[in-house]
């Protein structure tokens, strides 16, 4: 009787949970069915707007705005309870798309007779490769009814174009880890075709299955040979296992579905998986983690865009056959302030040994100063025509905006001063050469995506002294971007003192750490142990960082000297400025002049600190080597007491920027907690150094 009591108890505690748990969707469906409501509203303010904006002179896109806009929207996020970094994430997207829908408006308004109701718009491949996605991004803005067709083909999707098949076709021009495609470029200068667009499309390859089988029971692979070739490193790493080329991604994910073999998989993207019921076994397996394909618009005719819209203007040309013929094109282009994104060669055809040259320069062909350049290009060449004029999605003018965080404030001194005399005559007279000011006056400025290390402004890089798991790392970057920090740092493979110790997660805390910085667009910094580990850290992290107990790692030095990964080597613990400069020669001379020093502390008599901060390098550094400084005062302190005073004095000598260590919980760290700050101590040190501006 008791258990049938029971049974019936819990069945009636589940038709109550059952019953709110509906109860709770439906009112789930009338907030989505609101949020939806409010972006129709939002969409027809913006048309309005754009009406307003076709006979005033004002710029379409207002960058300030849009960081007003966001900063505004974080803090009423906050105070609700929302994750600042969703927030960003989520109406970046909005004001994206209702910049495309400006762009359009005042496109069709400008020239009402090219509108059309109805587009047809050609990619090559299937419903879910990468083309297509690329092609619904570009087109997504549009007013207009949409329809896709996929291609089998370039050639064959271009012609479709040229006879008035179909209205636009978006074709591959160029990719970041295969570099040009050639195929494209050629069929541009034989075919009478425009350019009308451009887009961007990130590529995350993504290995698949019908189910989540073991990637030891994977016996074929298939994709297209790019991406096989974008993803040769991982593939090497499975044995027994066999490649086969398909016409494009999501074909190879298509045809899992049919083959329904569980010995195969796919390499394409995660739209793919999605669409053909497929399981992702593995994501991110490219060689390069930054992989960007750019794709172009191509139409019958060209268009005419409002000079308020951030242009890139597209032309190819030959030069005559004389000595310096080439030079003569690009300085005209120079002296008419033409900026190039692109310069690129391609066999002239039934012409042997001449080439074609393609070029992108940021203007539009609307503009005077463009028409004057190319009409004074058109001199010096045997051969130019203009593909067109389109809006551009690569220049940084145009990329999205995001919130304004607190900064920090400008370096007492951009440059440091000119050495004397005496100095120079003492520095001609040290071991090193390459990193002396006597070599080089000016200040070497590190350029890491978006970031200058070395410049007016001071960068932080904050992170944990370990990555210890996804949210941990995760929390931090998040953390550290809405907070207004530059780069995160993270370590995954820990050199300890004891050896029993944590260690670090190793490659795992690595992808850890690059997920978090991609996720929230900060860019990594990670410490390298071993000559063997470089290239292959070296691909995921964006600086790679130098230890201490490895300043004199001769062959670390020299192995991290050859790779193209910007290097930040912290001084020695026993290490005069001298022994570390000499250091730093060891990398320049092997080839990388990415440098960074890292001022973290000496070991001294002083036992009330973890080392002693010796500030005074700073500026005996800079005045001997033009290469950037920054300063840790978390490892320096040991205790996070003192990491914000320090990190202010540190600013006040002329440091470049600092390096400290933060975890959401310090006491449960499991390396270095006491010298680490919590999010409220991180965010307090953020705000004084912004009040000391």
């Amino acid at each position: 009787m008791q258990t049938l009591s029971r049974r019936n108890k819990n069945l009636k505690e589940g038709g109550i949970v059952s019953n709110s748990l509906d109860q709770l969707r439906e009112r789930l469906d009338g907030i989505d069915g609101a949020i939806l409501e409010a972006l129709a509203n939002r969409q027809q303010v913006v048309s309005d707007i754009s009406h307003l904006k076709l006979d005033v002179p004002d710029e379409l896109r207002d960058p300030r705005r849009e960081e007003d806009v966001l900063s505004r929207l974080v803090e009423t996020g906050r105070s609700s309870g929302l994750d600042p970094y969703f927030v960003t994430r989520l109406f970046r997207e909005v004001l994206d798309h209702s910049v495309r829908r400006q762009q359009e408006h005042l496109s069709d308004q400008r020239d009402p007779d090219q509108r059309i109701e109805a587009i047809t718009v050609g990619y090559q491949g299937t419903d879910g490769a990468y083309s297509h996605i690329a092609a619904r991004k570009q087109f997504a803005a549009r007013d207009a009814d949409v329809s896709y067709e996929g291609y089998s083909s370039f050639a064959e999707m271009l012609e479709d174009v040229r006879d008035g098949k179909i209205d636009y076709a978006v074709l591959p021009i160029d990719n970041t880890t295969a570099g040009s495609i050639n195929e494209a470029y050629d069929l541009l200068a034989r075919m009478d075709l425009a350019l009308v667009g451009e887009e961007v499309q990130r590529v995350d390859h993504c290995l698949m299955a019908l189910e989540p089988v073991p990637l030891a029971s994977i016996r074929r692979i298939h994709s297209h040979p790019q991406a096989l070739v974008q993803c040769g490193d991982f593939l090497r790493t499975l044995k027994h296992c066999q490649v086969e080329s398909s016409e494009d991604t999501a074909m190879a994910a298509k045809r899992l579905g049919r083959d329904q073999d569980l010995s195969e998989a796919a390499i394409a993207s995660e739209e793919a998986a999605q669409l053909y019921g497929l399981h992702i076994i593995k994501r991110s397996i490219a060689n390069q983690k930054e992989n960007f394909t750019r794709f172009v618009v191509v139409a019958k005719q060209p268009v005419r865009f409002d000079t308020r819209i951030s242009c890139k203007t597209s032309i190819i040309f030959a030069t005559r056959h004389e000595e310096g013929a080439l030079l003569g094109c690009l300085n005209v282009l120079a002296e008419h302030h033409l900026n190039l994104t692109k310069l690129e060669s391609r066999p002239r055809p039934n012409t042997p040994w001449e080439y074609l040259f393609y070029v992108d320069f940021e203007g539009n062909v609307a503009e005077s100063g463009v028409e004057d350049g190319l009409r004074a290009l058109a001199s010096q060449t045997s051969f130019l025509r203009i593909l067109g004029s389109y809006p551009a999605r690569t220049p940084k003018e145009t990329k999205p905006a995001d919130p304004r965080p607190p900064r920090l404030p400008a370096a007492p001194a951009a440059d440091a001063p000119r050495p004397e005399a005496s100095v120079l005559q003492m520095l001609e007279k040290k071991p090193y050469k390459l990193v002396s000011r006597a070599q080089r006056m000016e200040d070497t400025r590190v350029h890491v995506g978006s970031v200058v290390i070395g410049g007016p402004r001071p960068v932080m890089i904050a992170g944990p002294c370990s990555v210890e798991s996804r949210d941990q790392v995760f929390a931090c970057a998040r953390k550290v971007k809405e907070l207004g920090g530059d780069i995160l740092r993270g370590g995954c493979f820990k050199p300890r003192t004891s050896p029993y110790a944590f260690q670090g997660l190793g490659y795992e805390g690595l992808d850890l750490l690059e997920e978090a910085g991609r996720e929230c667009g900060l860019p990594i910094i990670t410490e390298v142990l071993h000559p063997a580990d470089v290239e292959r850290v070296a691909v995921k992290a964006d600086i790679l960082q130098l230890g201490a107990r490895n300043m004199q790692n001769f062959s670390l030095l020299k192995e991290v000297g050859r790779v193209d990964r910007p290097v930040l080597l912290k001084r020695g613990m026993m290490a005069s400025v001298d022994e570390w400069l000499a250091a730093a020669e060891y990398i320049l001379a092997h080839g990388n002049q990415q440098v960074i020093l890292c001022e973290r502390g000496i070991r001294t008599f002083e036992t009330a600190t973890r080392n002693t901060l010796d500030l005074s390098a700073v500026p005996v550094a800079r005045e001997r080597t033009h290469l950037p400084i920054i300063v840790d005062p978390s490892h320096a302190c040991g205790t996070w007491r003192w990491v914000s005073p320090m990190t202010t004095a540190a600013l006040a000598v002329g440091a470049h920027g600092v390096m400290v260590e933060i975890h959401p919980k310090p006491d449960e760290a499991l390396s270095d907690g006491p010298q680490a700050l919590d999010f409220q101590k991180f965010e307090t040190l953020m705000a004084q150094i912004q009040s000391q501006r």
